[in-house]
């Protein structure tokens, strides 16, 4: 064999092997076709339209990863640089069932998906073996179900016929015995062999920004208008494939039906009171601050350093005084994934972050899903790259009608354009608050609108300007906290100038605490406190420190009771305006263990039995009081809380039935 003639062999066999996944890619968009004629009375509206592209593209993503994930064994055994496997027969045909049989496999899943969805509206995920593990006549069901759907069966014969007849053994060349050709073969091999393994690694993970975590199904939701569509562009192998001991939520039954609603339940009903009459039809602008703990605050830190401790947010200790805001308030999570179902959504985190696990394909609540019912413009803003973090596919789950990342801001070139970004995970906090308040400006009210800052990050930087204005202090983020509490300051100066301004109800909040230099704020419960701060101008109301304890879920009731909203509507949270301090309470998961803050004490649960008891007042948490005091009447409602958690998620009862 000449050099040519290797040359050319040698290219054939890796067309062969591009070949052999292209045509799996065309295979999925095939059981994906026949998913939605099958389904097409759930898609007929909104799939042809001019988000087709998105849905297209969208698919694409999440038949990479699991195209990949199927084809590995393929993949290694058809490219790894041994040159005796070329021209052996029994090798090429373990090559072969290795590529013919998890592809089957993975059409059957997906064409069964299309008849199972009926019922489910969601892709099968890793759960669907346990739903079904105690069925005994499991055979005779899926047998009347494969001759009553014969199409769906000939369409898996069909498609699998096709790869068969379509496969193209890539095992087309071995080298000549002379020291020249077997260096071409194992050059070629190896550079060929690395490239598919980083291109594999990228496909699994779903794209190559350093933002980007390995994708899961809940960021289908990036891709569509409406949840219902996420599965049309998902694929059941990687729903199944991507929640394999994924389980995170197991009903715990503690209690009966009956029960659960006497002790507690997320439905909150509408009350129109002396306290929000007035109210109705005001603005809402919500603003999630990265990393803003309560330890950087003067205003919630009056007795710390014998009383000089001044903090790192001069405005918002100003704004505080103009504000209601509660000493004892809480972070939910400890990620800024946990942040956003918390706060817009009153979904804490319990076991996993709730939009990582199947619940995120539930139809979900939201306050802007409520306040789109009442004709509120509603729009979410973060300064990072689009979809990054899987805030976009949560706000498009959550009811909002828009998002706002880097793109829209980039398209603003008054704010400064791509020169603002900060090198790392996004815009800076002082350009992209006034790129928001100058859209806010531009929307028809009434509005609802929620920022997700992004500066007071890893690894804590600040823009060059700033440098010697903010200096390094005791810790690395305080010059972020800092320069985002004087971006916050600007922020605010510009909304008082638009109309809006005086008929707007603002909150602040953090999506989580962060790095710590006071012993109070490093304990279990310390490690969460972060603010919530009701800013309304004008209104006497809502201004001063309240008694009782504040999170992060609270601010969705509080904000629609503040409103006079007037459907029923699911939120973990209370009403923090017409809930008495002694009824409310924080909740969190910490390694394992579910925490409630409620009644004068904080408890540590572990699912079965209390494993701590502190009182409230012990903010170092030095005294462990378990079986000296009693708190059954805490750890009730706990249990009642994680039930109804656990059972709603499980069963998508997430909105109003």
């Amino acid at each position: 064999m000449n050099s040519r003639s290797e040359n050319a062999s040698l290219a054939k066999s890796f067309l062969r092997t591009i070949w052999d996944i292209l045509l799996v890619y065309v295979v999925y968009q095939v059981c994906r076709a026949i998913f939605l004629v099958v389904n097409y009375s759930r898609y007929s509206e909104g799939v042809f339209g001019d988000n087709f592209w998105t849905l297209f593209k969208g698919s694409l993503v999440f038949d990479t990863s699991a195209i990949i994930y199927t084809n590995l064994l393929f993949l290694v055994l058809a490219l790894i640089p041994l040159h005796w496997k070329e021209k052996n027969g029994v090798y090429k045909w373990i090559v072969k069932f290795a590529y013919i049989i998890p592809n089957s496999i993975a059409i059957i899943a997906n064409l069964v998906d299309a008849r199972y969805f009926q019922w489910t509206e969601r892709r099968s995920t890793a759960s669907v073996f346990e739903e079904f593990e105690h069925e005994d006549n499991i055979g005779q069901i899926l047998g009347k179900e494969a001759l009553s759907q014969w199409y769906l069966v000939l369409a898996a014969a069909v498609l699998i016929w096709i790869l068969w007849k379509l496969y193209c053994n890539p095992l087309c060349f071995r080298p000549e015995r002379n020291i020249l050709s077997f260096i071409k073969y194992y050059a070629f091999r190896l550079v060929f062999f690395a490239v598919v393994a980083v291109m594999s690694v990228v496909g699994i993970r779903g794209g190559i920004d350093r933002s980007t975590r390995p994708i899961t199904i809940s960021n289908a939701n990036q891709y569509v208008k409406s949840p219902i569509q996420a599965p049309l562009i998902l694929n059941t192998p990687f729903s199944i494939i991507r929640t394999i001991n994924k389980k995170a939520f197991v009903d715990p039954k503690y209690y009966s039906v009956d029960e659960l609603q006497r002790i507690y339940t997320p439905l909150h009903k509408p009350v129109v009171d002396s306290l929000n009459i007035n109210n109705k039809g005001k603005n809402v602008v919500i603003l999630i601050v990265e990393s803003f703990s309560r330890e950087f605050m003067g205003c919630y830190n009056k007795d710390l350093e014998g009383g000089n401790y001044k903090g790192y947010t001069p405005f918002i200790d100003s704004l505080a005084k103009k504000s209601m805001i509660f000493q004892q308030s809480y972070c939910n999570g400890r990620k800024s994934i946990d942040g956003m179902p918390s706060v817009l959504s009153g979904i804490p985190y319990f076991v996993e972050p709730f939009f990582l696990t199947p619940a995120s394909l539930n139809t979900l609540d939201g306050i802007a899903v409520e306040l789109g019912k009442e004709g509120y413009q509603t729009a979410f803003f973060h300064g990072a790259k689009n979809g990054s973090m899987g805030f976009e596919a949560f706000a498009n789950a959550t009811g909002f009608q828009k998002y706002y990342g880097r793109t829209e801001f980039d398209e603003a070139p008054e704010f400064g354009g791509e020169a603002e970004f900060d090198g790392y995970w996004a815009i800076w906090d002082e350009p992209f608050l006034q790129f928001y308040a100058a859209e806010m400006s531009k929307m028809k009210e009434p509005f609802m609108t929620a920022v997700f800052t992004a500066s007071s990050h890893h690894p804590f930087q600040i823009p060059d300007k700033y440098k010697s204005v903010y200096p390094e202090e005791n810790l690395l983020i305080h010059k972020c906290i800092r320069y985002t509490d004087m971006s916050i300051g600007k922020f605010f100066e510009t909304a008082s100038r638009q109309p809006w301004y005086n008929n707007t109800i603002f909150v602040i909040c953090s999506d989580h605490t962060n790095l710590s230099d006071h012993d109070e704020y490093q304990t279990d419960l310390g490690r969460f406190a972060g603010p919530v701060i009701f800013y309304a101008p004008g209104d006497t109301t809502l201004v001063g420190d309240r008694p009782g304890i504040a999170q992060q879920i609270d601010v969705m009731p509080t904000v629609l009771g503040y409103l006079g909203y007037e459907k029923p509507y699911i939120s973990f949270g209370v009403d923090l305006l017409r809930t008495p301090a002694e009824e409310t309470f924080a909740v969190s998961y910490f390694n394992g263990i579910y925490q409630i803050l409620k009644g004068g004490y904080f408890v540590q649960f572990d699912g079965k039995e209390v494993t701590a008891v502190y009182a409230e007042n012990d903010k170092l948490l030095k005294n462990n009081l378990v079986g000296t005091v009693n708190v059954d009447a805490t750890v009730t409602f706990l249990k009642a809380f994680i039930q109804q958690y656990m059972s709603r998620m499980n069963e998508n009862r997430l909105v109003v039935e």
